[in-house]
């Protein structure tokens, strides 16, 4: 899981991919961290991202760093605990613009069950792994 998110934060967005009925969606995040061992993502209940998560868990995201790329898929859930919102928050500044702890939108998410591939461009070189 470390590997994973000190992949993350070099490439600064990543991308998500959600499905609404049979269409993708795809959006750039920003904000990720590991707490509870688990790996975070942050959103909001009133965003469609939300509503496409609740209606399908299973995500994918994509992020490039240095000639590689990387793909985590997987099941999300979410998580409205208090101190982990709080947490969050105290990670990323840019939050605090946006949300509070108590505020009845700001969202936490993270993967129940991943799969992870990293993979250097234009070769057969990859790495497989699980959390």
């Amino acid at each position: 899981m470390e590997e994973v998110m000190k992949f993350l934060q070099a490439s600064k967005v990543f991308y998500l991919a959600t499905v609404e009925g049979d269409q993708p969606r795809v959006r750039p995040m920003g904000f990720v961290m590991i707490y509870k061992d688990r790996l975070y993502f942050s959103t909001n209940n009133t965003k469609e991202m939300y509503k496409q998560m609740k209606a399908n868990p299973k995500v994918e995201f994509c992020a490039m760093s240095g000639g590689e790329f990387m793909r985590i898929y997987g099941k999300v859930a979410f998580d409205a605990e208090h101190d982990t919102k709080v947490k969050a928050l105290e990670a990323s500044p840019g939050l605090q613009r946006m949300y509070t702890a108590d505020d009845n939108i700001f969202t936490l998410f993270y993967f129940e069950s991943a799969k992870v591939v990293i993979a250097k461009s234009g070769s057969n070189d990859k790495k497989e792994f699980e959390f």
